[in-house]
């Protein structure tokens, strides 16, 4: 719990000594991206033991390999106890449309057809009720487990980390869950004064570079859209970022 949430430190931020921190950004289907900045991730950290991974959400949606997605962060889970995995928007969206498939019919329109075409699904000529009914069925249960176990924030030393940001001005243990999963403008915009002790690390917002803003880093660089999927490097006080390009 953040105790002074908005009382500014003059040293620079920094992660615990020792920790070398790779916080991925929105991944959305391109499990051949994740595959390759994983390597890269490898090649940097000289092994993957050796790096402390935070995924930040949108695992789903809109890519053509939702399923693979999910099977490597599952994998990964399994072989490493040094991942951390966030919830991002479009997760809530599919268990929200799993849990209520006629009050949450617009996952389809934002991607959610991609995702139940990854899972077998054909979501032609189907009502909202049968295609959450055949999802469910083809899904492996330990996918579902999965997205049910995610978390909505983490922290490292003098980092946050959360899908899509925070609403400035309200401490980390008020926050509510749609604006760590949604929020965009009003935490990009936050004023000098609103902003949280830590620096914010998320996604949600593609762009065509990383953003580092000192106070908050954005890593969503639009996967899915032909940019890249980025990584942002913490080690000490310093950041970095390796990407991979859509090809």
């Amino acid at each position: 719990m953040i105790q002074h949430p908005f009382r500014k430190s003059p040293r620079k931020a920094a992660v615990p000594n020792g920790k070398k921190i790779y916080a991925i950004g929105d991944i959305h289907g391109r499990s051949d991206m994740l595959d390759e900045l994983l390597w890269r991730i490898k090649d940097d950290a000289g092994s993957l033991y050796d790096a402390k991974l935070v995924f930040l959400g949108d695992y789903v949606d809109r890519g053509p390999d939702s399923r693979g997605v999910i099977d490597r962060l599952i994998s990964l889970a399994k072989d490493f106890d040094n991942a951390v995995f966030l919830k991002g928007n479009h997760e809530a969206l599919m268990l929200d449309f799993l849990a209520e498939p006629e009050d949450l019919f617009q996952w389809l329109e934002w991607g959610g057809e991609e995702t139940l075409e990854s899972y077998g699904v054909d979501p032609v000529g189907k009502t909202h009720f049968s295609l959450a009914e055949e999802f469910s069925r083809n899904a492996p249960s330990s996918h579902l487990e999965f997205l049910r176990s995610l978390a909505l924030t983490h922290v490292e030393g003098d980092f946050l980390f959360v899908h899509a940001g925070i609403r400035p001005g309200v401490a980390l243990a008020d926050q509510d869950e749609a604006d760590l999963l949604w929020i965009r403008k009003r935490f990009h915009n936050a004023a000098p004064d609103a902003r949280p002790e830590y620096v914010v690390v998320h996604g949600h917002t593609p762009t065509d570079k990383p953003v580092d803003a000192g106070w908050r880093i954005g890593v969503d660089t639009g996967a899915v859209y032909g940019g890249m999927l980025t990584a942002v490097v913490l080690e000490g006080d310093s950041r970095r970022f390796l990407s991979v390009k859509d090809r």
